[in-house]
């Protein structure tokens, strides 16, 4: 998690909760919220964002909500700006199910979507929605070349004498990070983002709104703040439209509180994130003067629960355990995504939980070469004893093996291609097994790359003529990562069985301890 700029504070709206809820084992326990009466109550605005699987932080976003509405000191929405459905156990489990129940039972007043939605595929996608009982707004989701779009691009909900408007947004990044669920297996496109008219068709949603009495407009979007090839950010949406009060984000999971953008009338919108995973809960103050004032709560700092949402939770989780709760392997060290001081390195640098993943892709296909990027490898593995659940807590996504033909000059200009945004963080930056390389940092070049040769157990270096294996995951090929090779098996094995079993081999034992530290497979030089 990146601190792009940042101020907590925890609402004085709380302290007056406070006083009228019960505590219980060190947890308020809230049941249900009193009915509100006051016509000049603040608006508060609770939202979070890139939850992926943690689903402890369900019930007490939803018990926050439910402690402000039974102190009667606000008008209360919950909102989610997507990332939800897919990166956990929970999301994978059940292929977004569970995720789906939990929010209905916290009852959301609005989501949008994120890139993650789309994981399962957009069948699976539209079976969901219905079942979270919640408005869903998105205004740039479309069929292709169809210009009514799938969703609502956004909603009007009263609080009060005052109607508050949730306009809908998703990154148009989806359409290559998950372009399966935008493309069929000969190419046909079959839905758009609309990446050229996104900031247009959020402008459209806006005006619409307001013609039909809107007071206010929030926008719910899963941008990001970064450059991307895409071009369309948080910041430049603000910069490029006008009448929106106020920018709620998602997708890099940065922490964003009091940064303003100036829309093109000259008016400051405020654009905020959470991070990711409920680290910190947000909350938006809407004043009864019309002030927007965002700020985050620690999750250290909320100990209020919804009693409801967390039965639905612990029912969950009772369930997962019968799935997960499989002992694999020990291990004296943690198989890390992140450097020694705790930093995430899996998207711009090599780890020992990256050199463990790929070792087993190349030995599970019998391949030259393992690939996988880190963007796949989601969460750490604590040291001690390593359950299945672990493994899919680590490797959460829908993602099946595949093994592949490639050049060794087509293997070069993919790992160069995916370098380029060093020494920032890259999804698609590649990890890898029986190679190594060296990247230079000034010239985002590669050089010295080498592979194993099975028959002798030394590195040589790559023949850019020869055909190498490639032991992947399908993720790899359908989101353009690699090109020009070719495919020559596949198998509907997801990419945490294959690493399970791998590490089932120390069963009785411990993870080897040639993976307590990254092998060297990544070179940096200046």
């Amino acid at each position: 998690m990146k601190m792009m700029t940042g101020k907590y504070s925890f609402s004085w709206l709380l302290l007056t909760a406070a006083m009228m809820i019960s505590c219980s084992q060190g947890k308020h326990i809230i049941s249900q919220p009193t009915v509100e009466v006051s016509k000049e109550k603040s608006i508060v605005i609770l939202f979070e964002n890139d939850a992926h699987g943690n689903i402890d932080g369900y019930p007490k976003i939803a018990g926050l909500r439910d402690a402000i509405a039974q102190a009667d000191t606000a008008w209360t929405a919950l909102v989610s700006n997507g990332d939800y459905l897919s990166g956990g156990v929970a999301c994978t489990l059940n292929k977004g199910r569970y995720i789906a129940d939990i929010i209905s039972s916290a009852n959301y007043d609005v989501v949008t979507l994120g890139n993650h939605e789309y994981d399962f595929g957009m069948p699976r996608l539209l079976e969901l929605l219905p079942r979270m009982t919640t408005s869903v707004v998105c205004a740039n989701l479309h069929k292709y070349q169809d210009d009514i779009p799938m969703l609502q691009p956004f909603v009007i909900k009263s609080f009060g004498n005052k109607r508050v408007a949730f306009v809908g947004v998703n990154t148009p990044e989806s359409m290559s990070s998950e372009s399966y669920s935008f493309f069929d297996d000969e190419g046909k496109q079959l839905y758009d983002l609309k990446t050229d008219q996104v900031y247009e068709l959020v402008q459209m949603s806006v005006n619409k709104a307001r013609s039909l009495g809107a007071d206010y407009v929030v926008v719910l979007a899963h941008l990001g703040e970064d450059d991307n090839e895409t071009g369309i950010t948080s910041f430049g949406l603000a910069a490029a439209t006008r009448d929106i009060d106020a920018i709620l984000d998602g997708h890099t999971h940065h922490v964003v509180i009091n940064k303003y953008i100036n829309d093109l009338d000259g008016k400051p919108v405020p654009v905020a994130q959470t991070g990711t995973q409920f680290a910190n809960y947000g909350k938006l103050l809407i004043t009864p003067d019309g002030r927007f004032i965002p700020s985050l709560i620690p999750a250290s700092e909320n100990n209020y629960v919804s009693m409801v949402v967390d039965e639905t939770v612990n029912s969950v989780k009772n369930q997962m355990e019968q799935e997960t709760k499989r002992v694999i392997c020990t291990s004296d060290f943690e198989l890390t995504i992140n450097d020694a001081d705790g930093n995430r390195q899996v998207r711009n640098g090599e780890t020992n939980l990256a050199n463990i993943v790929t070792d087993a892709y190349r030995e599970a296909l019998d391949a030259d070469i393992g690939i996988q990027n880190g963007g796949g490898i989601r969460n750490s593995i604590k040291s001690g004893v390593i359950t299945y659940g672990d493994v899919i807590n680590a490797l959460p996504f829908d993602n099946c093996m595949q093994k592949l033909e490639m050049t060794g000059s087509a293997i070069v200009s993919m790992l160069q291609e995916h370098i380029q945004m060093l020494p920032a963080e890259n999804g698609s930056f590649l990890q890898v097994s029986g190679m190594r390389f060296t990247i230079h940092r000034g010239s985002r070049t590669i050089s010295d790359v080498e592979v194993l040769d099975k028959a002798t157990g030394k590195y040589q270096p790559i023949d850019p003529a020869r055909v190498y294996t490639v032991g992947t995951i399908d993720y790899i090929a359908v989101a353009g990562l690699a090109k020009d090779y070719k495919k020559i098996s596949g198998a509907k094995i997801n990419y945490f069985d294959v690493v399970a079993k791998y590490l089932e081999k120390y069963s009785g034992g411990k993870v080897d301890d040639i993976y307590a530290k990254p092998q060297g497979r990544i070179t940096f030089v200046e």
